[in-house]
């Protein structure tokens, strides 16, 4: 019997090799199961096994592959497109244009066994930086200073005496 608060045995835990559902998927990667199926059909690369009725088996590659992915959408900024430049995919190319039999590759940034090679100059697509409130406020403040600037200007030209 479980301590209150313990959660409820699930059973044996699989293999590092075996196979996973959507469900199980989704949950470890803390992503809904339509954004797994949304990003098959924008990377090539990743193509879980289908049973009977559509259910999709993630492979352990696959499950590297999606964690990349996410890295690179959530944490570094990417878009899709960059992401996909990423993976090797031009942004023209869909899902149905890339070969089944390719192997994905995985990690294309990372130094392998051949890391002499220099990285294309062509850099992947990146969100821009979201402002912070101290830029924004200090924009903001340049602004009103230029406005109060221009306001004087105005005043002089005019020859009215300056309205506090």
């Amino acid at each position: 019997m479980n301590e209150p608060g313990e959660p409820a045995p699930t059973g044996p835990a699989k293999g590092a090799a075996a196979f996973r559902t959507i469900g199980e998927v989704a949950d470890d990667l803390d992503l809904p199961a339509h954004v797994l199926r949304f990003w098959e059909s924008k990377f090539a690369q990743l193509k879980p096994l289908k049973r009977r009725g559509g259910r999709r088996y993630y492979r352990p590659e696959d499950i590297l592959l999606l964690r990349r992915i996410r890295q690179c959408l959530y944490q570094d900024g990417y878009t899709i497109r960059g992401v996909q430049k990423l993976l090797g995919v031009s942004a023209g190319e869909g899902a149905a244009a890339a070969d089944p039999a390719a192997v994905p590759s995985l990690f294309p940034l990372d130094p392998g066994p051949g890391a002499d090679e220099r990285p294309s100059p062509e850099t992947p697509a990146r969100r821009p930086r979201r402002p912070t409130k101290t830029d924004t406020r200090a924009a903001l403040e340049e602004i009103r200073r230029e406005m109060l600037e221009a306001r004087a200007l105005l005043d002089r030209l005019m020859r009215r005496p300056k309205v506090p």
